[in-house]
């Protein structure tokens, strides 16, 4: 059977517009952006392999609108005040879509919250989490956060581009007000009513300023971040699990306008291995299918669920136990959780980077000139000594970026062995 029959490659209705198959890129924050936030040549080359790759959706990377509390010193920025920034952003769509004008472009919007960057980034938070902290924010404050991410979205809408990923996930300022940790008595923290607010709030704004559904509408959300408080626990001093509050914002998103969730968990500075796992514990991808398929149970049956982490799984190189080489694959457990209902699209995030034109050799039947993911995770020692990201193992610049940063500063451990 040719790949063109297999379910990754159907289209996907998202709202009303339509995916032309069920590949997602994930949203890669790679730290190649001008000193004052704008598109570097190294920033429009990976958009361009990824329009050439053809995806039925691509995420473009989280971005700042507060550029005095940024996560990255070179991160892609939407500055509404500054005319340049928007030019940019004008051509960027418009280069994007002349390049490939069927896979749809969506913009992740962030805060960064108690994890900005250092220097003269500004921390803020909601409630001090030990090792973070940060100044902590008013009602006002979070209001005028709001605000930002409904105007950003406004501004991205005329400039042409598909849709807005609104980040509540990975510890970021989202996460920092939905998760119970934030019991905190104020108009945005204790009671759920209060911490959901910003997500529904914020939702049901965009929607309102922009009624045309054809702009579609989501979020990336952990579903658990895994630590005492997080999103997804029992309460604000226990990482038990509980997904009720996690399963009712997935619901309250959809009622407020939005078309789409993608699935992820963890916080990656503080449990990074449940947001992206690791190469030698490959099967805790099953914890992000189980997720996944208890959003789709939530959720309408109109509601595009986009399941996360299948990277670590590539062509079958991983340490997954029990499993038949048949099964053994990105490609294998991608059409079966859509056969099964489990999920409808397959995020795809460091496999992106070691080779964006996947989903385009894959339909196309060349799966043997697919280049692989190792999952060696030298992207995320770049991404956090703020380096430019890129995969060094497939391409040459990165593997000479990561050899210089470690001749400079030792290597970086990532893992507990």
């Amino acid at each position: 059977m040719s790949n063109k029959d297999t379910n990754l490659a159907k289209p996907m209705k998202i709202g009303p517009r339509t995916a032309p198959n069920r590949f997602v890129i994930n949203a890669m924050e790679c730290c190649d952006a001008t000193p004052d936030g704008g598109f570097s040549e190294r920033s429009l080359e990976r958009y361009w392999n990824l329009a050439k790759g053809q995806a039925g959706v691509v995420v473009f990377e989280s971005i700042t609108m507060q550029y005095d509390s940024r996560a990255r010193d070179m991160q892609i920025a939407l500055r509404k005040d500054n005319p340049t920034n928007i030019e940019e952003w004008r051509k960027f769509i418009k280069d994007f879509k002349a390049l490939n004008p069927d896979s749809l472009l969506i913009v992740q919007l962030n805060h960064s919250g108690e994890i900005s960057g250092g220097g003269d980034q500004k921390r803020v938070c909601v409630k001090p989490l030990h090792g973070f902290g940060g100044d902590l924010v008013t009602d006002e404050y979070v209001d005028n956060t709001i605000d930002e991410f409904v105007e950003a979205s406004k501004i991205l809408y005329d400039l042409g581009a598909d849709g807005v990923d609104l980040k509540f996930c990975h510890g970021y300022f989202g996460s920092q007000i939905l998760r119970p940790y934030n019991d905190r008595k104020w108009k945005y923290g204790g009671a759920w009513e209060n911490r959901s607010r910003f997500a529904f709030d914020m939702t049901e704004k965009v929607r309102k300023l922009i009624p045309d559904e054809n702009f579609l509408i989501g979020s990336k959300v952990s579903m658990w971040e895994g630590f005492p408080g997080g999103q997804g626990s029992a309460g604000p001093d226990t990482a038990v699990m509980d997904l009720t509050e996690s399963l009712d914002l997935c619901k309250g998103l959809e009622e407020r306008g939005a078309s789409f969730i993608l699935e992820s968990t963890g916080a990656p500075s503080i449990t990074m291995a449940l947001h992206m796992p690791e190469k030698g514990k490959a099967d805790d991808v099953y914890l992000h299918f189980s997720m996944a398929n208890w959003i789709k149970k939530a959720v309408s049956k109109d509601m595009c669920v986009m399941g996360g982490a299948y990277s670590v799984l590539n062509k079958g190189k991983n340490t997954l136990q029990a499993v038949q080489p048949e099964w053994n694959s990105m490609f294998h457990w991608g059409n079966y959780n859509i056969e099964k209902g489990y999920c409808d699209m397959i995020a795809l995030g460091r496999q992106s980077l070691a080779d964006p034109l996947l989903p385009k050799k894959y339909l196309e039947d060349k799966e043997d000139d697919i280049k692989w993911c190792t999952a060696c995770d030298s992207c995320v020692e770049l991404l956090i000594r703020q380096q430019n990201v890129g995969c060094v193992v497939h391409n040459k610049p990165y593997t000479q970026i990561l050899k210089d940063v470690r001749a400079e500063k030792g290597r970086l451990r990532l893992k507990v062995t």
